[in-house]
């Protein structure tokens, strides 16, 4: 067993399958697409397959940029990987092998495509599909694939820079194929035993330390020479001395590290906004209003305090929303067309109790104030509310939420 490792990327219809099928057999390999990458994730990591997806089909996540989700899952996937390429041969048929480092010399990339109208034809004989199924598919297979690349490299999906060989199957069949990639394959491995062997083990190290880092933040750069890591703090920074600390102190408890050490990265800079409240988890606020000017501007006035929120410009996008994405703390406007803020906040306390919700109007009554607090709402405020007034009724919330927190862990 060399332990090589082949990835195929392909284009929806390029008929990559039965390629990869006869490599199988060839090479003894297993073959690894990504619904078997994002399930072992899903099973050893404990996230959501729609999360996984999500990001896989580069959609944004809600709350990310304090939540840091599309990271914790982007390491537990390449996680997943180097777990597969440890364990022998293996073949990943999908756009995840992209994930795999260049780092490792030994990795054959191999892009399988065709022209268009072939992959249409092939759509239509080989799948059974009409040519408007085929072309439908296709072209959500392609916009997936084209903001992967881009997302990882900002390049195409096809560029052939990313790739070692590329196999045109309206000009070779399946047989050819697999010559042609087993000749190049052969010239990759042979005679690099002790190197292949090293770097599966600096690949596998370096998912176990981004997968920690992930939970650190984004920004985090790695490289790892046999034990050694070396962290790249690439973002804006509070506390420097801190986070290198943190880095340190999680990084050194991985088994198989011999040292660690922090860099500057080029997009460093201290930042010069204090931040008024420490929470140990990052609130998850959601705004509620259909006075579209003012909810954005109080969404940005709230980004200067350190306080990132996601936006709904009325009720039904609220309940939306609540009931796809973990909220912890909702602004919410009384009057507004369509579903009301009375009528989410009666639905919210019904469904999703433990969200504190806020209220914030310019048109209420003392009447409508007891009404909002006998049905559950942490605070009632009156615009034009000051911006300490609101910061500091989110961070009241968000004692009642650690509070309650604790109470559930005890």
């Amino acid at each position: 067993m060399n332990m090589s490792i082949l990835t195929i990327t392909s284009g929806l219809y390029s008929n990559a399958g039965e390629v990869a099928s006869r490599l199988s057999e060839k090479l003894n390999s297993k073959i690894l697409t990504d619904a078997d990458i994002l399930e072992k994730t899903h099973q050893d990591n404990d996230i959501n397959l729609s999360t996984l997806q999500k990001v896989v089909e580069s959609k944004p996540l809600a709350f990310n940029d304090f939540s840091h989700e599309k990271e914790k899952c982007l390491a537990s996937i390449i996680k997943s990987i180097s777990d597969y390429a440890c364990s022998g041969d293996c073949i990943f048929h999908g756009i995840l092998g992209h994930l795999i480092p260049s780092e490792i010399s030994h990795a054959m990339r191999v892009l399988i495509i065709t022209d268009k109208k072939t992959r249409t034809q092939n759509g239509i004989t080989l799948h059974g599909l009409s040519e408007k199924e085929a072309l439908k598919n296709m072209d959500h297979s392609d916009k997936v694939a084209a903001l992967w690349t881009n997302g990882l490299f900002h390049k195409k999906a096809w560029d052939e820079s990313l790739y070692d060989i590329v196999i045109p199957t309206d000009k070779l069949d399946a047989e050819a194929s697999v010559s042609l990639i087993l000749k190049h394959s052969e010239k990759l491995v042979s005679g690099k035993e002790d190197l292949i062997k090293k770097e599966i083990l600096d690949f596998k190290l370096i998912s176990e330390v981004d997968l920690v880092l992930s939970e650190i933040g984004q920004g985090l750069l790695t490289k790892i020479d046999g034990g050694n890591v070396i962290v790249t703090i690439d973002k804006k920074v509070m506390m420097l001395a801190r986070l290198q600390q943190k880095i340190v102190t999680a990084v050194q408890k991985i088994p198989g590290v011999k040292s660690v050490e922090t860099k500057i990265g080029k997009n460093y800079y201290k930042g010069n906004i204090i931040r008024n409240y420490e929470f140990e988890t990052p609130l998850r606020i959601l705004l509620v209003d259909d006075e579209k000017e003012f909810v954005e501007t109080l969404s940005e006035r709230l980004k200067m305090r350190q306080f990132t929120s996601e936006i709904a410009y009325n009720g039904q996008e609220a309940l939306d929303f609540t009931d796809q994405e973990d909220t912890e703390v909702m602004v919410l406007h009384l009057k507004m067309p369509g579903i009301d803020g009375f009528e989410v906040l009666k639905k919210i306390k019904q469904t999703k109790p433990d969200i504190e919700v806020i209220i914030l109007t310019g048109h209420g009554t003392e009447k409508d104030r007891q009404t909002c607090m006998d049905m559950g709402a942490f605070a009632y405020l009156q615009k034009p509310a000051d911006i300490d007034i609101i910061t500091d009724t989110m961070k009241r919330a968000y004692e009642k939420i650690a509070s309650r927190r604790n109470q559930t862990a005890h």
